[in-house]
């Protein structure tokens, strides 16, 4: 798989991911919102809280979950990001960090949701 497939890939991923969770509650604020080289995927809230979602897609089958590759070095960007964000908005709300995994096979898709999935250590 080329570049541009994985580009579309990930984009068509990180649309099917906010679907999914604007259909069990949750309001978008920000896509792909970036802070120099760091990149939020989804930024949305529900309920008081802010949650701060990591998309991962990948081809079925896989040689493991799409959510295992947010290792602890991407968490801390996404950690660092989301700092970025909460100061430049001035958020007060409570902060919950999310993956969303998308795994394509074919036109069809399997997602899984991580709510709270991994914490900051402030």
């Amino acid at each position: 798989m080329d570049g541009c497939e994985r580009l579309l890939r990930g984009k068509k991923g990180e649309m099917i991911a906010e679907e999914y969770l604007c259909s069990i509650g949750l309001v978008t604020l920000e896509r792909n919102w970036r802070s120099g080289h760091k990149e939020i995927d989804l930024i949305m809230t529900e309920k008081e809280i802010l949650h701060i979602v990591e998309v991962k897609s990948l081809n079925f089958p896989g040689l493991r979950d799409p959510f295992e590759s947010v290792n602890l070095k991407k968490q801390n960007k996404i950690i660092s990001a989301a700092r970025d964000y909460i100061v430049r908005k001035r958020v007060k709300y409570e902060i919950q960090f999310d993956i969303v995994s998308v795994f394509f096979k074919g036109e069809d898709f399997i997602i899984e949701y991580f709510p709270d999935a991994f914490a900051p250590r402030w």
